[in-house]
């Protein structure tokens, strides 16, 4: 089936102009289809779900699904809002499905939080989306800048290439499954006492057929980013190095380049990621500029005392999906709350939660 473009229209006179346009430039050439309303978007998905059931499950092919979000002045799109509450209704919707993003804004704020709730809606609902999966205009599009200088156009120009070669990455991902994937564990836990931990170990036992390395970032190990001048940063980065040395040139890096998938273990500090995993994903810039992460997917454990395992999860996706570049399979993370040491282990149907996702880590990874 084609690509599925759902459209969300935007009530605010005229806020849709400029998203037609660069969607119109992008899409060139390409057969899709568009939904505006989430009735036409449902029929699609269960037309695809149809088809799929006739495919060789052992090499599915993988719906293609581009999101258009205008803001307007405001931030908000009703329609968004509505989608974002059908996705959260209806649990493994999109299932099978690899998908990117654009907002709209006339605005310089908003875009990237609006973007952030839409992706990890989707993506608690099955989708996956490839690295760097948002493509955003703000009201002056400045935010492209840089990349206008590197394509010698203007500030529109590179808003459209930037679109069009999204669509090219939505349309050409594929997830690549190995006999023995390698994968990357980070963490600040002690492990006697961590939640995070308890529950990743207890998951790590039903992948025997993959590499797992874990490296722990405890205190005193890891001295965060100072925000070395571009230069200096570049220099160092494309010697896969950097200037402040330490872990993360002597482990951290050779275990990134390496690994086919990286497990951040995320226990909810202030409804934020711990300081030394916020360290690790600074650092990781210098290595970033000489290295992009496609081929690398994310998936994470983060456990709240409380609350806010979702801001955690939106973290990781604005830091290390859509800056980073790393791919983000559908259901990335297992969230759960959980506060008193042991406490996680005796949550009700916790071992079918910690099952599912291994489970859906096999599936990402495994070639079987």
């Amino acid at each position: 089936m084609p690509l599925l473009l759902v459209h969300l229209r935007e009530e605010e006179k005229g806020a849709d102009a400029r998203l037609s346009e660069v969607l119109s430039y992008a899409l060139d050439g390409y057969a899709y289809e568009t939904a505006t309303e989430i009735s036409a978007f449902e029929d699609y998905v269960n037309r695809w779900r149809c088809l799929e059931k006739t495919q060789n499950q052992k090499n599915p092919v993988q719906g293609r699904i581009l999101f258009a979000v205008p803001l307007g002045t405001s931030g908000i799109n009703l329609e968004l809002y509505r989608l974002i509450r059908f996705l959260r209704e209806h649990p493994d919707f999109l299932n099978g499905f690899v998908g990117g993003l654009l907002v709209d804004s006339e605005n310089d704020l908003y875009s990237k939080s609006a973007a952030k709730d839409l992706v990890f809606a989707a993506n608690c609902a099955g989708c996956a989306f490839v690295g760097r999966p948002l493509v955003e205009g703000t009201r002056t599009l400045s935010n492209y800048t840089i990349v206008s200088n590197n394509l010698g156009t203007d500030l529109m120009g590179a808003y459209r290439e930037s679109a069009a070669g999204l669509v090219k990455e939505v349309l050409g991902t594929d997830c690549v499954r190995k006999k023995c994937p390698k994968v990357l564990v980070l963490h600040a836990s002690s492990h006697k006492t961590s939640n995070t931990y308890a529950i990743w170990n207890r998951v790590k036992e039903q992948l025997p057929e993959m590499e797992i390395r874990e490296i722990g970032l405890r205190n005193g190990t890891l001295s965060d980013c100072a925000g070395c001048p571009y230069k200096m940063c570049l220099h160092f980065g494309e010697q896969g190095s950097c200037f402040y040395g330490g872990v993360m040139v002597e482990d951290v890096y050779p275990a990134v380049r390496e690994a086919d998938a990286i497990v951040m273990l995320c226990p909810n500090y202030n409804d934020a990621l711990s300081a030394n995993l916020t360290a690790f994903i600074n650092r990781l810039t210098s290595l970033f500029r000489t290295t992009r992460f496609y081929d690398k997917a994310l998936f994470a454990v983060v456990v709240s005392g409380y609350s806010g395992s979702d801001i955690v999860a939106e973290q990781l996706i604005a830091a290390l999906n859509m800056n980073k570049t790393f791919y983000l399979p559908g259901q990335f993370a297992m969230m759960e709350t959980a506060n008193n040491a042991g406490a996680a282990m005796q949550l009700p149907g916790i071992e079918e939660r910690m099952n599912a996702f291994a489970e859906r880590i096999r599936e990402t990874l495994l070639y079987r």
